[in-house]
């Protein structure tokens, strides 16, 4: 029964993403002549490292679509975050409020602060942070002394929360900003995965005091490596750009420095990629939201027993990597589906395993896990680049890149 159903799946991804002739990836890139000059008007201008034009237009640029929060870009997401958690004033031994089910970078960025990952239960709609389930845990294991939260069980400071919109999928912000206000813990926002997702109308990734955004490679647009701390206070924006460059105290030849700092900075030729992407990212939103609809159209016409993760009501996500989540019936031939999937050219993966199954971080204190242990059991994310889809879809993009 495995092996019909799982082909089964494998026809309906097909139906989805149109005929290929070559291995279909997760999500990739896409590069335009557009994109070729801007980088190669930036290797002729002899100014390719952390300082050019291209830094401060590719920040002025993002921070129109954060809704015109500061911007400071530096070399990857998880440096974004590293430096938005110290921002937060983590420190040494700290918990930090961080989901069970996320891309390990995020607790890692909280573990290069010298603190200890707190894990949290995700809820089942956006399979981020579970707000009301976070607020009932700290009311029996929270103790506020002065404007500080502490852990009762281990009595460490709990400083921080990090939620990581899953996939593109906005957290509820609202709730969780108003609980963690209420326990005095400062809300940094991974949003490395949700450039482009609208929460009410807001730009994920400037919902919080402080957020952190990727461009990797797979990412919705790409600087090959980079990403950006998002702030609406200009005193910690100024403080971030300070730290990531190495603290340097400007001075026409001095090399100064008045704390330790990071060599965190976007270079200028990163960032004139990342302008280039940046102009065609409502093209890539527009196609990738249509992408999601046609898993959704495909999935409940055939009645798989398998259903597709789509945006929260609160939500307009970016739909960064489309997920099915299979039934409680079908889940046991999870890996089967894995198999055949990977064996006929698309690619598929399972969710991240959840941070307590890493030796690193076996013995870090967690509460109830019981949704992130059914969402990792049941969630294979599937093909999701923005050029996939229908005849139509493709030849538009054909058509877009002629004309570029």
């Amino acid at each position: 029964m495995e092996i019909r159903w799982a082909n089964a799946v494998v026809d309906a991804i097909k139906e989805v993403v149109g005929y290929q002739d070559q291995a279909i990836s997760l999500h990739e890139p896409r590069f335009d002549e557009t994109d070729l000059a801007f980088v190669t008007d930036c290797v002729r201008s002899g100014w390719v490292s952390s300082v050019g034009a291209y830094v401060d237009r590719f920040e002025k640029m993002l921070s129109e679509r954060m809704d015109g929060a500061h911007v400071v870009a530096v070399v990857n997401g998880t440096a974004a975050l590293h430096i938005s958690l110290k921002l937060a004033g983590v420190e040494q031994n700290d918990e930090v409020l961080t989901p069970a089910l996320t891309f390990i970078a995020t607790a890692n960025a909280v573990s290069y602060c010298g603190a200890i990952p707190h894990l949290v239960d995700s809820e089942s709609v956006s399979c981020g942070m579970d707000a009301r389930k976070l607020a009932d845990y700290l009311q029996e294991i929270a103790v506020i002394r002065g404007a500080e939260c502490y852990n009762s069980l281990t009595g460490r400071r709990i400083k921080a929360a990090v939620p990581m919109h899953v996939f593109g999928h906005p957290v509820d912000m609202d709730m969780l900003n108003e609980v963690c206000a209420r326990y005095h813990i400062t809300v940094v926002e991974d949003a490395a995965e949700a450039l482009g997702s609208l929460y009410k109308g807001r730009s994920a990734g400037a919902l919080s005091e402080v957020g952190a955004l990727s461009f990797n490679g797979n990412k919705i647009i790409t600087t090959g490596g980079g990403g950006a701390i998002i702030t609406r206070k200009p005193e910690v924006a100024k403080m971030a750009k300070h730290w990531t460059t190495m603290a340097r105290i400007p001075h026409r030849w001095a090399y100064e420095h008045d704390v330790i700092g990071y060599n965190y900075r976007l270079p200028n030729l990163n960032a004139a990629l990342g302008c280039s992407q940046l102009e065609r990212l409502d093209g890539m939103l527009s196609r990738k939201r249509a992408l999601a609809s046609r898993y959704a159209d495909v999935f409940q016409h055939h009645q798989l027993d398998v259903s597709v993760l789509m945006e929260p009501n609160h939500a307009a996500s970016n739909y960064w990597l489309n997920s099915l989540i299979l039934s409680e019936s079908t889940a046991q031939f999870r890996d089967e589906l894995l198999e055949v999937t990977n064996d006929q050219g698309i690619m598929t993966r399972p969710v991240w395993s959840l941070l307590h199954r890493m030796p690193m971080y076996s013995d870090v204190p967690r509460m109830d896990l019981t949704v992130a242990e059914r969402l990792e059991a049941t969630i294979i994310n599937v093909p999701s680049s923005p050029f996939l889809g229908s005849k139509e879809m493709r030849d538009s993009i054909v058509s877009e890149h002629t004309r570029n």
